[in-house]
């Protein structure tokens, strides 16, 4: 059973096999989700239909034309079918309240976290986005090679395993989980690992326990540590989202301004805009001090081909400039980004000065930066939420900065890597949606919508920027992709 099988046991050199019937749920949700009840608003998000959505959306933002929203909202995506984004609740000087795109994630976590909707379905989301989203894009495709099902993965075990026992009942098959780390781990005799996976012409093979490869027509994705160096971007086998989508925006966070650009473009005539900070693409180090000038001495910047918060820098003061131009990078660009903080240090931005709302004081009074993370899952009938959670950042939310710390003040996220290479997540700050922490948030039913009408604007965008990346053939327009990334380490990282 998979809730006796260690972390250390599912990265070796094989795939475990998953089988129908395996799922239990004390193995897939974090125990304070498994237990908590989910807040009523937020149990009735889940369940309102597109219709209703787009009745309240276009009733409070009049300019919006219905008819576009509904398309919209009903777009059939050719490659981001599942993804996530992470969201602001800020705020201005004049009170104007709105939810912001900071990153858009190509196979995002979040079932784990998020409480039962219906207690007679205790698989949760896991459930959802394999019956509904997975397999019927399975079931659609023609012409894909013999083979098993698989779940790839680099980290997140208790999330991806419930994927595996999840498709296993969805499908009635087997389900191989294989490790696709980045780094491989030694074997038990102090020997080079393995990998548990290879391409042959296009078509993906697994090495199970008995050391069989098997071939796999379809699987679904969770790696996110550079997937592009272990996934060609043209396969055989389904991949659930395939790396184009990666390289588009979903993991790429200097591609995905320029989708939201392109995209924003069209959305003028129905109303809509992906709102995100201002952002300065195709930096170099050198050229980012004056970009951090330029933003009045706040920015953000970021590594582009980074997540899980790492290569993510706060600036707030020569400090952590200095911090930032002292770290090796082995990519040549960046990009910075407009910092939202406290409203009496934010940058300066075209779009004015942004703040954080923050969470509900505490008893000492003290307000916390939180982000939202929202998933969502292309259907038959049009995208639907799957899962929602918070984070919160370490330290309150101050008037005045002391030298060294805005990272504590403005880093939400939970994962930071462990020296071995490992992932932790530090989940005492994960904020669930259930009756206690959903109050703290300070977030209602229409900042919801808002929030899940932005996360499909963001997908939208970088799903149509990948369809214009791939040739007739479904390989990469390696000029046109350079034209618009031209970071060399990032190209020769790309699998051959």
């Amino acid at each position: 059973m998979l809730s006796n099988i260690s972390a250390a046991q599912l990265y070796r050199g094989h795939a475990t096999v998953v089988k129908p019937g395996e799922f239990e749920p004390s193995a897939h949700f974090y125990p304070r989700a498994l237990n908590a009840q989910v807040h009523p608003l937020v149990g009735f998000f889940m369940r309102m239909n597109l219709d209703r959505i787009i009745n309240r959306y276009c009733h409070l933002n009049p300019r919006v034309v219905p008819e576009h929203l509904d398309e919209i909202l009903r777009y059939q995506p050719r490659f981001l079918r599942w993804a996530g984004a992470d969201l602001f609740h800020v705020t201005n000087e004049a009170g104007q309240r709105e939810m912001v795109v900071i990153e858009t994630n190509s196979c995002p976590s979040g079932n784990k976290s998020m409480p039962i909707i219906n207690d007679e379905q205790e698989q949760g989301g896991y459930h959802t986005l394999m019956a509904e989203s997975f397999w019927p894009a399975v079931s659609a495709r023609r012409n894909l090679p013999k083979g098993g099902l698989a779940v790839l993965y680099d980290k997140n075990v208790i999330e991806n395993s419930g994927y595996a026992a999840a498709l296993a009942d969805v499908s009635g098959e087997d389900v191989y989980l294989v490790p696709f780390a980045r780094t491989l781990p030694p074997n038990e005799d102090g020997s080079p690992g393995e990998r548990a996976f290879r391409w042959t012409e296009g078509v993906l093979h697994v090495r199970d326990e008995q050391g069989e490869w098997r071939p796999i027509r379809a699987a679904m994705r969770y790696v996110t540590q550079a997937p592009w160096d272990r996934i060609p971007v043209h396969t055989k086998t389904m991949v659930f989202n395939p790396v184009i989508g990666c390289l588009a925006g979903g993991r790429n966070k200097l591609v995905a301004a320029k989708a939201y650009d392109l995209y924003n473009a069209d959305l003028i005539r129905a109303g809509l805009e992906i709102r995100t900070p201002e952002t300065i693409r195709d930096i170099r180090k050198e050229e980012v001090p004056l970009w951090v000038q330029r933003f009045g001495g706040y920015a953000v910047v970021k590594v582009p081909y980074a997540n899980a918060g790492q290569g993510v820098y706060t600036i707030t003061n020569d400090a952590e400039l200095n911090r930032f131009i002292e770290t090796e990078s082995r990519y040549s660009r960046y990009i910075v980004q407009s910092l939202i903080g406290n409203h009496r240090w934010s940058s300066m931005s075209r779009r004015g000065r942004m703040y954080h709302v923050g969470t509900m004081p505490n008893k000492r009074g003290e307000i916390f930066v939180a982000d939202l993370r929202m998933m969502v899952c292309s259907t038959g009938f049009g995208f639907r939420p799957v899962a929602v959670y918070a984070r919160r950042a370490r330290r309150a939310l101050v008037n005045h900065l002391v030298t060294g710390t805005s990272w504590d003040v403005l880093g939400t996220n939970l994962s930071h890597k462990r020296e071995d290479g490992g992932w932790d997540s530090d989940a005492d700050r994960l904020m669930l949606m259930d009756r206690r922490d959903f109050n703290l948030l300070g977030l209602g039913l229409d900042d919801l919508i808002e929030g899940f009408v932005q996360t499909v604007l963001s997908i939208i965008a970088i799903d149509r920027l990948a369809y214009t990346l791939i040739t007739k053939k479904g390989t990469l327009r390696r000029k046109l992709f350079r034209s618009l990334n031209d970071d060399p380490a990032l190209l020769d990282e790309l699998y051959a």
